[in-house]
């Protein structure tokens, strides 16, 4: 006689809402390639416009934006993007949340810096970073492994399908935790400012 074989259990795949990822438009120090980390740097003329354009992108998008959940980064320009977007679709500027664990990565001593002053005064660290960029953490600063760590413990919390407006870090670490991208990868993807990246069922798509 076989045996009789116990039926095998369902797997339930967890269900995540959408996430329309935007980048806070330009800053000066964008233009100049600094390292902006957790310096509260305004933005520009151009980032603001950048800031409506994702607006009307996230509009096009849903057909029932007011319904979405709007979360931002803390810092001022994140902050200056969602209430030009929010403003853009015809929403209140300031009906929004802010969570302090969607600030960018930070830099610690190289905050401030461009690449190339970092790799002056720090080339040793600036050879480790290149070599494991998700790994390595500099002086005072955070890897991005660190950062996913802490991003990932607010947006596991979300409920409902979500405009996220935060940091080209934070959406790399995105881009590794939600959609499979390789640690390798993730930290070296270009982030585009003034448009909507939208993760849906561990893919991505840019809009």
């Amino acid at each position: 006689m076989r045996p009789i074989l116990p039926l095998p259990r369902k797997v339930h795949k967890i269900s995540r809402p959408i996430i329309y990822f935007i980048r806070h438009g330009e800053t000066d120090w964008n233009v100049e390639g600094r390292l902006q980390g957790q310096r509260d740097i305004s933005l520009n003329a151009n980032g603001r416009r950048q800031a409506a354009d994702a607006g009307r992108i996230l509009s096009s998008l849903s057909k029932d934006a007011a319904g979405l959940d709007f979360l931002s980064s803390p810092l001022g320009r994140t902050r200056e993007t969602m209430e030009i977007l929010r403003e853009t679709i015809g929403l209140p500027p300031q009906e929004y949340a802010t969570d302090d664990r969607l600030k960018e990565l930070a830099f610690g001593v190289w905050e401030g810096l461009i690449w190339s002053e970092a790799e002056a005064r720090d080339p040793l660290g600036a050879a480790a970073r290149r070599r494991d960029k998700w790994g390595y953490a500099p002086p005072g600063g955070e890897s991005y492994a660190m950062l996913a760590e802490r991003v990932m413990a607010a947006v596991d919390r979300l409920t409902d399908d979500t405009v996220l407006v935060s940091h080209g870090g934070v959406g790399r670490a995105l881009l590794a935790k939600l959609s499979g991208v390789s640690i390798w990868d993730a930290p070296r993807m270009e982030m585009y400012q003034g448009r909507v990246l939208v993760f849906k069922d561990r893919k991505h798509i840019w809009y």
